[in-house]
């Protein structure tokens, strides 16, 4: 039942240091785009790609360390090693409209954004009450960013142009506040956590998209905010299932460059909703090992058709 406790609060038992390693993969595929500013896996693209079909493969490496003092505080660091490959359509090659040409654009594993963290639990549950747990984390842009990646026009398809390259990271410091709550009610736990991301805004030496143009400026990503909420139960002593929803809500963001003048402008089509349905399972291979394999399914255009991850993490 602890480990079942452990994993739905994210909390992870007094004094102890655990390692993490976790491969995630993550899915997209859609049909009939025009994207400007489209939000699209955690990379915003400043540019007009007029498109059929985009088809996305995501693969992330996630090295993660915790370290809980006194059943209190906790400290953490996680750095993504990312993989991508995304494949563009568009019918239209020699104005045949069954003529479709397509380009795939990979990124080799690359560091994306490192982020870190610090949890405060502040009160402890009673006979009424839950845990409840708040929460701080940063992330840094230690990732390669979406601005000034250029845009390339299908010569044989006008109606086709695909990027360059592809981004590992949102190019910003954000700064993400929030809250967990636990209950439990043998042999079921309930959790539910609201987190709002704040970005800053950055100076960038290149914000267009136009090949052989190169337009300095400054870039505010959209805030937002994630709420979700869950059910986990044990099976046996050492294995259980949570099932859970969540979703993300972004706000559109701003660009402000010799483009657009001295005035913040929006950029079209860069806020987001992505809503998941979370289907994952515990299993205490050992009293040090626990493998938490999760499935994560779509609900929204902007969410990734579905995402799977497995997690290994190890405490001394």
């Amino acid at each position: 039942m602890s480990n079942l406790y452990d994993e739905a609060s994210g909390f992870f038992g007094g004094g102890k240091f655990s390692v993490e390693t976790g491969i995630t993969y993550a899915r997209y595929d859609t049909r009939q785009l025009i994207l400007n500013g489209f939000l699209a896996l955690d990379s915003i693209f400043l540019g007009n790609i007029n498109l059929d079909r985009i088809k996305a493969d995501n693969w992330t490496l996630d090295l993660t360390a915790r370290y809980n003092l006194d059943q209190r505080w906790q400290f953490d660091i996680n750095a993504p090693i990312v993989y991508r490959e995304s494949t563009y359509q568009s019918g239209g090659a020699g104005n045949n409209a069954q003529g479709v040409t397509e380009q795939t654009v990979t990124r080799d594993p690359t560091l994306g954004d490192v982020n870190f963290g610090v949890a405060y639990k502040f009160l402890d549950e009673s006979e009424n009450s839950p845990d409840a747990v708040l929460t701080l984390r940063v992330k840094a842009p230690t990732g390669k960013d979406p601005f000034g990646i250029k845009l390339i026009q299908d010569p044989n398809n006008d109606s086709l142009a695909y990027p360059e390259d592809l981004p590992t990271g949102n190019g910003v410091w954000s700064i993400s506040p929030g809250i967990s709550l636990v209950k439990t009610f043998d042999p079921a736990v309930l959790f539910g956590s609201l987190s709002y991301t704040h970005t800053l805004e950055e100076s960038f030496s290149d914000v267009s998209s136009t090949s052989g143009v190169k337009v300095p400026g400054k870039v505010k990503l959209g805030d937002s905010f994630q709420i979700g909420a869950g059910i986990a139960f044990a099976l046996n002593e050492k294995m259980s299932m949570s099932f859970s929803v969540s979703d993300l809500i972004a706000r559109k963001s701003k660009i402000k460059s010799a483009e657009t003048g001295d005035s913040w402008t929006s950029v079209p089509s860069s806020d987001a909703n992505a809503a998941y349905f979370n289907v994952g399972m515990t299993l205490a291979a050992t009293d040090n090992l626990t493998i938490v394999p999760n499935l994560s399914i779509g609900l929204t255009d902007d969410a990734p058709d579905f995402t799977f991850s497995l997690k290994f993490p190890y405490y001394f």
